[in-house]
Formats: C-alpha cells, structure tokens, sequence
C-alpha cells in the first residue's frame, strides 16, 4: 500500500543573473557574460554565464581578475529589480506545485512534497516524483525561457548535492538506497556545515572524503565539538532538517566595498551605521526580526571572513544590529589589516513587529554568574558560530559569551573591553 515518505526537492536556476541577461539581450547569448563591477572600477562578479566559468571566473571574484581571465567577457551592471521580478515568477509556479516550499534565495528553493507524492516503499516514492519533477523543469522554461536544475532526494542536504551535481539543466535522484555509496568518495567538505578550518582539522586526522569519515572509528569531538554527531550522520546521509514553509527570502545582508582599503575608524563605522538603517528599515518594512547576526570583512589580499552571533531574543533596530556588529568586529579582531569590504547581514528571521530586547541572569550555580553585562541589559547572549566561507558558509564552532559594558565599544586597533568568550550512486534523469 502506497503512504508518505520524505520526498525533498532542491530547485536552483542556473547561472540565475546572467541567464536573464542573455534572454533579454540575445545578442549576449553564447557569449561570456559577467553580471558585476566593471572590471575598471573596484567590484566584484555577482555571476557569471557558464561561457565564463569556463574560463575560472566565478561570484564573489574581483572583476579585475575576471577580465584577466577571460578578456572578452561581456560585463553588465546588475538589475536588481528584474531577478526580483523573476524571482517571483518562478515561486509561483513552485507553489502551484502544491509543495510545502522554502525559498532559501532569489534563484532557489527546498520543495517538501512527502504529502503529495506517495509510494510503497522510500525509494519508489522518490522514483514517483521524477515526473513531477520533469513538468516543473518544463514549466519554469516554457513560461521564463530559463533553465533550472532540480535534486531529488530523502533530505534536504542530499538534495542540495543532487542539484548540484546535475548542473546545469539537470534533473538528479539520489535513492535511499545508494546514498552511502554516493557520498563515499566525495570530498569532506561537501558534507553542509564543514568548511575550509573543519576540512584542515579532519584532514589531520586523514580524513579526507566522506567514505573516510563514515568509517572512521575515533572520536570527532576535538574537531567538530558538540557538532560532531551531526557531522557523522550527514556524512551517512541522514539530515532531519525540515524544510521550512515561508514566502519571503530569509537573508537581509547589506555590502560596502570601498575605492581604497581602510581601516579608518569613522569610515568603518559610518559604513556599518549606514547597513545598519538599511537591514533595519528592511526587517521594520516587512515585520520581521533577525535571530542571528552576522558581519562580513575582506581584506586588501581578497581574503573573506565571517562571523555570526545568534540571540535568544529576536532584534530589529538599527541600533540593535549595529552595537552587535561592532561587538563582533571587535571580538575577533577583524579588522587585523586595512579592509576592502564590509558587510553586514542578518537571517534566521522570524515574524513579528518590535519587541524589547530583554535577557535573563545566568544562575547561581552558572560560571558566568560574575561576568558583566552593559547597562540595561541583563544577562547573557551566546553566538551560534562562526562561519570561514563566504560563499558555503558552513563553518561552525560552539561558543559561550557575555556582553562586557564596553564590548560593543569598536575599536579597530585594539580589543574590546570584557572577558574573553569560552569555545566550548546518484540516478540522472536528465534527457
């Protein structure tokens, strides 16, 4: 008798930006397009078509290097409000699909359709929804003239692989049946939530693909802490991650990159007051609240860093994000040499308007009972990591902290004030 299984869906456009670029100017199609900075001002690809990937180019690289690489690049300045435009065009015909949908990005989407599509056993309830799969692929083309490629999968990170390994234009199953054998010669990095210092640990230990992590017998909580039993259970493919019914995109994040790299105090935290009215006025506009922070630094050697804080207490003022982004500037030290990038962005967002901010004191029998915290605050906030890969973004550390009543003082050439936190085989289905 058929009944439900997990049957997830990740749907991501391929090559998102530039695809729009090339449909709506065909004289640009067939030809390497870069959606970014012109290579003679400072900026960096926000995409690129595959014509210039194949050529290295690739986002978040600085266009000079773009243009080296690939001197007959066409490159256009972005149009914002044309892929929002796009965007829901292509989330509606998502949701007509009758999918429980969790739109991630602008140009992709996790689908939960384990209500929809039925069979008698995991495997045979994934292999039913192919068809399904084929007329969204169908549908988004006819309707947009775009491609897109879609995972098939039990979970949502062995979807996520499945789509990215059928790009472009792809359509990829991983069974339930075959995914061990699927994961096992991956590198360990590709595994959601290992980044390039989780990577190096593992390494050390001669780790280095995911079959060598499903088999290693040893104990993992020096590399990944309290992570570490989730690590072993994504690298056997298991992921109980729900896929999380919203409608709107759930990162608000905020960029400034400078004509000359910096670390002038007034210019950095000009430009982080500046993001912070605007990711601000964003979350007010749309009646949201952000439960992690995070602020983003690269330097004048194109080196990017990440580092997140998460609170109990959703925030929403500019205020708010702005004393908690000079906090974590300041304690790591970001700002270790001038910067050519600043960013400052917020997810994990929940509804609902303004709410004060309020924290309760650690108990009596608490090791932080006799930290401090600012003037009318109380208590303490801890960060849900930090993250190494701009892009990925999956690095993850545990950590334990408390506000210090100078701890969101920036100081780009010292410390902030305050104690020191504690660490604690795939079925392609495409024609």
């Amino acid at each position: 008798m058929s009944q439900p299984y997990r049957v997830i869906f990740h749907l991501d456009m391929d090559a998102f930006y530039a695809s729009i670029e090339q449909r709506d100017f065909p004289e640009h199609r067939g030809r390497p397009v870069i959606v970014g900075a012109s290579p003679v001002h400072r900026g960096v690809v926000c995409a690129a078509s595959y014509e210039a990937r194949a050529f290295g180019v690739h986002s978040a690289m600085p266009s000079v290097i773009a243009v080296r690489l690939c001197p007959n690049a066409v490159f256009v300045q972005p149009r914002m409000a044309r892929y929002r435009e796009e965007s829901k065009k292509i989330m509606k015909i998502v949701e007509a699909t009758g999918a429980k949908v969790e739109q991630v990005s602008i140009d992709e989407a996790y689908l939960d359709l384990s209500q929809i599509v039925t069979g008698q056993s995991p495997d045979n309830a994934l292999l039913n929804s192919v068809q399904l799969a084929r007329r969204l692929k169908e549908t988004i083309r006819n309707a947009l003239q775009l491609a897109a490629s879609i995972g098939i999968a039990g979970n949502k990170m062995l979807a996520k692989l499945a789509s990215d390994y059928g790009k472009p234009d792809g359509l990829l199953l991983i069974t339930e049946r075959d995914k061990i054998l699927f994961l096992k010669d991956l590198p360990v990095d590709r595994i959601h939530g290992v980044g390039r210092v989780t990577a190096r640990r593992l390494k050390a230990l001669g780790i280095e693909t995911i079959g060598q992590l499903q088999s290693y017998p040893g104990d993992l909580r020096p590399v990944a802490g309290s992570w570490s039993h989730t690590l072993r259970r994504y690298a056997l493919g298991e992921d109980t991650r729900e896929v999380q019914s919203s409608g709107s995109v759930k990162v608000v994040s905020s960029e400034r990159t400078f004509s000359q790299d910096t670390e002038d105090r007034n210019i950095l935290r000009q430009a982080l007051r500046d993001q912070a009215d605007e990711l601000g006025s964003s979350l007010q506009r749309k009646k949201l609240r952000a439960r992690t922070i995070q602020v983003k630094v690269r330097y004048g050697n194109f080196e990017t860093l990440t580092r997140q804080l998460s609170v109990e207490n959703p925030v929403q003022t500019s205020r708010e994000l702005y004393r908690f982004a000079c906090h974590l500037l300041a304690r790591h030290r970001l700002v270790k040499a001038p910067l050519r990038l600043l960013g400052l962005g917020v997810f994990n967002l929940v509804e609902g308007g303004w709410s004060q901010l309020e924290f309760q004191f650690p108990g009596a029998a608490s090791p932080l009972e006799n930290w401090h915290a600012p003037k009318g605050m109380k208590g303490n906030i801890w960060t849900g990591g930090n993250r190494e890969n701009e892009e990925s973004q999956k690095t993850w550390h545990s950590w334990t902290l408390n506000f210090h009543p100078r701890a969101h003082e920036f100081n780009p050439k010292g410390r902030a004030g305050g104690h020191p936190a504690r660490q604690h085989s795939p079925l392609n289905l495409s024609p």
